[in-house]
Parts: C-alpha cells; structure tokens; sequence
C-alpha cells in the first residue's frame, strides 16, 4: 500500500507518531528519463512575484508562454528547439521561480488485445453483480476519463457523455481507440440490451482527451486535464496513462483534485518492475495493478509499495472505437475498474470526518475492503464491489505520538496538536493522542507559542 513519507525540515518542533503513521521506503529501481518536448518547459513563479516581473524574466530568458494553466498557476513557455534542459535550469537558478521542468511526456498503458478470456470475467471477479444489487450508481457521479478520447457515437456509451473536450488533439473524438475501453470498462451502460456493462454503470462520463492520437501526451496537456475536470464537476478521474519522470507540477494537479474532494485513479504501469509511474506514484493517486482471472499478477503489471490496490486487467472485454466491442490488456484495464466502483461508493457513503468531501471515505472503503490475494506488491489487495459498497463502516482510529524539542529531544508539554478537526494537548511528557479519527489520509500540525510549527502527514487505517 502506498505510504506517505514524512519529510520534516529544521523545526523547533517535531512530531514524532507511532503506529497510526506509516512511513514509505524508496522505490526499488530509479526511473529512467521520460521523453519530452523539444521546445517546451512548464513554469511556476513564486506567489508574489508581479506581472512585470514574470514578463522581464521570459524577455532576459528567452521564453515565450504559450499558456497559463488555471488553478495551479503553472505557465506553459515555448523555448528555442534543443534547449529545453539549458532553460529549464536556467529558470530553476532564478529566485522568484518555484520550479521549472520539461514538459515531459506520458502514454496510455494498454496493451495488444487478448482473446483468450471469456467476456467480462473482471466483473464477476469482483462480484459487481453482487454490488449493483445495493447501488448502481448515480448520474450526478460523473467519470472523467482523461486518455485518447472516447468514441462519440458508441451505442454503449454516447447516452453516457455529457461533456467533450480535448487539450491534445482538434477533436474530442477517439482516433486511436484506448479511452474508448477505458470508459466501457468503468461506466458503459448496462441493461440496455446491446454489448457490455460498466462497472459504475449509471454515473456519467466526462470525455477530456489530454493524449494525441498515437497514444502520448504532454503532461501539460494531462495538467490541464485534471485542472477542467476539477472544475467542471468530476468526482473520479481516471488516469490509464503514465510516464517514468516525476513532476512537480503534475503532483500539484493531483493535489489540487483531491484537496477538491476528487478520487484520482491511475494506472500502475506495464513494465513488470517496481519502478514508479507517475502520476499513480503520488500519494493523492489511487495506483492500480493488474490481475488475472486467477487472481495472480499480470506478468507485465508494476508492483511495489507504491501500489495501492490491483484490479482484473488481463483479457477485459469492452467497448473499441467505430461501435466495436473487444479485448485488451493493461494496467490500462485495471484502473477503470477501480474508477467505476469509486462511483458507485460515492452514493453509499456520508461524510464521517468533518471536512465536507466524501473522497477521503471512498477511497478508504474500496481499499479496506479489498479481497487479499496472497500477492505482495498490491497494496491492500485486489478489489472487492460488493464488500466496498456494502460493507459496516470502518471504526475510527487514534492519532498518538510525542512533540520535542527538535535541539535536544526534550519533551515539550502544552503543545497543540491537530488534525485540521480534532485538537489534543501534549501532556508533561510530550505525548498526545487524537481520538475518533476515521481513516484518510491527514495533515497534523503541531503549534506552541515560542517555537517553530511543524506538520507531518499520516494516513490512519483505523
């Protein structure tokens, strides 16, 4: 299961848990360098940094912004072909940047098609039968499936779609045939009497292309993606997309989405290692495996610890372009199997924790109630609907740890300590314990007057 890790600067105070929080160990293998464009970086600029300023910097640095991407205040900049690493680093070494990178590049996770599997196998898999029989679902869900498009006119899913847009490509439409059964998978109709069933079957589906039509795609097109589909009302995202280079900027589009109340479903790769993809690699990313009927690792599936939960990606059978129906296979699959059932768990659920969004709650119940496997390098395990829609509330849990003095280790009483709902007070000896917390993930800070704040993540089971 993906951990978060605790990365506490020099502080006066430091927050130090026990087993509510989770440390992450370093992926196994470095990734190697993801392709990028030849004459574009993407830019962020330090808040307070004025107008003319940011002007004065592209004039002295010889960027041009194409475009700003809303939100996140990240600046798309054009650059001289064969340049792109020497401006990026000379936009890095500038003080009133934030950061600056390449504008990398991702690509779908499907793989050739697989004809050796009876239709549909992943549904029953996961006993979403048993599931629909609580909840099908709800078209205020809306799906948005951030890929190579989605075919328009398709039987199964045009009644589906309620918005169109592309950031790669001059149309929406599907060229090359992924998103199509990427959107099938997660939310094709069913009981209409033609083809297959989508998992989360009665929410609505958000068509946002972000990759071209031979399958890749810059990440500032995905970052633009993720920023509409935020703010045009999405409550899962589906990424069957991924790259090998980490991005500042692509986190900051994830972080942005959950901070919304968004579930982020991403595909965990298609090179059999351990190696992170991202954007499935970030902690706000729910990052999907794959699994077979027999319920043993796809050969080629990523795994690690990293990975949150795995899904049925091998021989899926579902919706193709120009009205098809076929099988493929991938990570690719396996997401949209985890994005549907996030849809139909959304209309099961109310807000336990205070904080106003339900994706906290969501993505711990798809992930505790996982069917173990057997399988290491999984996370929780492979997915279960009818336990995830059906199942008694996870209880709450307990925050415990100690506050000291980061010069010499000495216990500080009196100290704040919060969870963004729930306040404890240190004790004579520094320790604290914040009760009735339900699982999700939580940002807790530690406040003392005289000393430095101080704030850590943790990710409470229960």
């Amino acid at each position: 299961m993906k951990q978060t890790v605790i990365a506490l600067a020099v502080a006066i105070l430091l927050i130090s848990s026990f087993p509510a929080i989770v440390f992450a160990a370093p992926p196994d293998n470095p990734a190697p360098v993801s392709d990028f464009s030849s004459q574009q970086i993407l830019v962020k600029f330090k808040p307070g940094t004025s107008l003319p300023a940011v002007a004065e910097i592209h004039r002295q640095l010889g960027g041009q912004v194409k475009e700003t991407i809303p939100g996140i205040g990240v600046q798309v900049v054009t650059v001289p072909k064969g340049q792109v690493v020497a401006k990026v680093k000379a936009y890095s070494s500038n003080a009133k940047v934030a950061y600056a990178e390449p504008d990398f590049v991702a690509e779908a996770l499907g793989s050739p098609d697989d004809p050796w599997f009876g239709s549909q196998w992943g549904m029953v898999k996961v006993q979403a039968p048993q599931a629909w029989e609580v909840t099908t679902g709800s078209t205020s869900i809306n799906i948005a499936i951030l890929d190579t498009g989605v075919d328009l006119d398709h039987p199964d899913l045009a009644n589906k779609i309620v918005s169109s847009i592309s950031f790669s490509t001059a149309t929406a439409d599907d060229v090359h045939g992924h998103g199509t059964h990427v959107a099938g998978i997660a939310a094709a109709m069913t009981n209409n009497g033609v083809g297959v069933a989508g998992l989360g079957y009665t929410a609505t589906i958000m068509n946002v292309k972000v990759l071209g039509d031979t399958g890749a795609g810059a990440y500032s097109w995905i970052v633009s993606g993720i920023m509409w589909a935020v703010d045009n009302g999405a409550e899962v995202i589906n990424m069957s997309l991924g790259g090998s280079s980490p991005s500042s900027i692509l986190e900051d589009a994830i972080n942005y989405a959950w901070s919304k109340g968004v579930i982020v479903v991403a595909a965990a790769g298609n090179y059999g290692n351990t190696a992170p993809l991202y954007p499935a690699y970030y902690t706000n990313c729910i990052a999907v495996a794959a699994t077979d009927s027999l319920d043993r690792l796809a050969g080629w599936s990523n795994y690690g610890d990293w990975v949150d939960v795995a899904a049925p990606g091998v021989g899926i059978y579902a919706t193709l372009k120009n009205n098809g129906y076929g099988y493929k296979s991938g990570t690719s699959m396996a997401a949209p199997h985890v994005a549907g059932l996030a849809a139909l768990v959304f209309t099961t659920l109310s807000d336990t924790n205070g904080d106003d969004k339900l994706n906290d709650e969501v993505r711990s119940r798809i992930e505790v109630n996982c069917d173990d496997i057997g399988l290491s390098g999984i996370g929780y395990g492979r997915i279960n609907a009818a336990r995830a829609v059906d199942s008694v509330p996870v209880p709450p849990g307990a925050i415990t740890g100690q506050v000291t003095d980061a010069e010499d280790g000495s216990a500080i009483s009196g100290a704040q300590v919060s969870d963004g709902i729930r306040t404890a007070v240190t004790d004579a000896a520094g320790m604290y314990t914040i009760e009735d917390v339900p699982p999700g993930n939580y940002q807790v800070v530690a406040n003392r007057e005289g000393y430095e704040t101080s704030s850590l993540t943790v990710n409470v089971i229960s």
